[in-house]
C-alpha cells in the first residue's frame, strides 16, 4: 500500500529567522504552494508594538484564526502547501509569554488556550516541521536589514524570552517529523551553496517521509 504523499510542511522560527525568505524558497524550488504569514495585512500588529498589554489577545486571536483557515484549506486541499509560521507557535510561544510579562491577562489567557485546545483536536500536525534556530545576533542584524517600522521597539529582551520559548517548545515537539536548522552557520539567504545544502537536507527528510 501506497503512502499517501505529504500536503503540509511548516517553517518555525523567532522573529527575523529568516521563515518567509525559506518558504519563498523551498517553495519555488519544489513547486509547493506558499502560504504567508499575515504580518503585513494584520490590523492589530501595529497597535500592538505601541501598546502591547492592550491588544495582546487580540492579535493573538487574529493568529490563531489565520493560521487555522490555512491548515483547514491544507488539509482539504489538492497541493503541497508550505506554510510561514505554525499555529503551535503561537499557543506555545507568543501567548504564554505575553501572560508572562503580564501583557495578557489570565482570563484573556485561559480563553485563547482552550480556543487553541478545541482548534487543533480538529487538524492535523504538519508532515514536516523545519525549525529555524539563530541566536539573538542573527535577529537583530535580519530584522534591522528589513526595516519594518513596527518592529523598531522591539527589545532584546523581548527576542531572548521567545527564543526561550522556541527551544523549550522544540525539545518537547513530538507532534511529527522535524527538521532543525542552524542559521548562524547556514545563510541561505545570500549563499546559494548554502541553500543549496538546506535543499538537499529537506530532501532528505521529504524521501524518508515517502519511504
Amino acid at each position: 500500500m501506497e503512502n499517501t504523499p505529504i500536503k503540509h510542511v511548516a517553517i518555525a522560527g523567532n522573529i527575523g529567522a529568516g521563515k518567509t525568505t525559506l518558504c519563498r524558497q523551498l517553495g519555488q524550488h519544489f513547486g509547493w504552494e506558499i502560504h504567508y504569514e499575515s504580518a503585513e495585512n494584520n490590523p492589530y500588529l501595529s497597535d500592538f508594538y505601541d501598546d502591547m498589554q492592550r491588544w495582546s489577545f487580540n492579535l493573538q486571536v487574529y493568529f490563531l484564526h489565520n493560521r487555522y483557515k490555512q491548515i483547514i484549506d491544507i488539509q482539504e486541499g489538492n497541493h503541497t502547501v508550505i506554510q510561514d509560521r505554525t499555529i503551535y507557535e503561537d499557543a506555545h510561544i507568543f501567548a504564554p509569554n505575553l501572560f508572562g510579562m503580564g501583557l495578557m491577562t489570565e482570563r484573556d489567557f485561559n480563553s485563547y488556550s482552550q480556543l487553541f485546545h478545541t482548534m487543533t483536536s480538529r487538524i492535523k500536525a504538519p508532515d514536516l516541521l523545519i525549525y529555524l534556530r539563530a541566536g539573538i545576533g542573527t535577529l537583530v542584524a535580519h530584522i534591522e536589514n528589513r526595516g519594518r517600522d513596527y518592529e523598531g521597539s522591539m527589545s532584546l529582551d523581548y527576542l531572548k524570552q521567545l527564543n526561550r520559548r522556541y527551544e523549550d517548545w522544540i525539545r518537547s515537539y513530538h507532534d511529527g517529523n522535524i527538521l532543525i536548522i542552524n542559521v548562524d552557520e547556514v545563510d541561505f539567504v545570500n549563499k546559494k551553496e548554502d541553500l543549496g545544502r538546506v535543499i538537499e537536507m529537506v530532501s532528505g527528510k521529504l524521501h524518508g517521509l515517502f519511504q
